[in-house]
């Protein structure tokens, strides 16, 4: 499974279990450290480690681990780096204050909608 088709799953797992204003950035042409940041939201922090245990999970399924993850623990802002995927889950606040997207804003920006219509392409 390539990086593109490994975000767009990710995505439609993220998007079955309800996460909120799912959007990923590509930006590998910008840095080295990976290629796409997937960045969700949930609605608590229970939603946010439900959001992850099930992303971990099905990908697990796939024989895809982690390389490590950050903030389980707190789960106002966890970190699941895949290599070439760094996937972000906030609670809708702390995401608004980092506002990673405004960060990487030279980044490709790929809002839900795209990529779950490329999923079933």
């Amino acid at each position: 499974m390539n990086s593109a088709e490994k975000l767009k799953f990710m995505a439609k797992v993220l998007d079955e279990k309800k996460a909120q204003d799912i959007v990923a950035i590509k930006i590998n042409n910008l840095t080295i450290v990976t290629d796409y940041f997937l960045i969700a939201s949930g609605t608590s922090t229970t939603h946010v480690k439900a959001l992850a245990d099930e992303l971990e999970l099905k990908l697990k399924e796939k024989e895809i681990s982690p390389l490590r993850v950050e903030g389980y623990n707190s789960s106002a802002w966890i970190l699941l780096d895949y290599g070439e995927i760094l996937v972000h889950l906030f609670i809708s606040d702390v995401r608004d204050f980092y506002g990673l997207e405004r960060l990487w804003v030279d980044g490709t920006r790929i809002e839900l909608p795209t990529l779950l219509s490329e999923q079933e392409q």
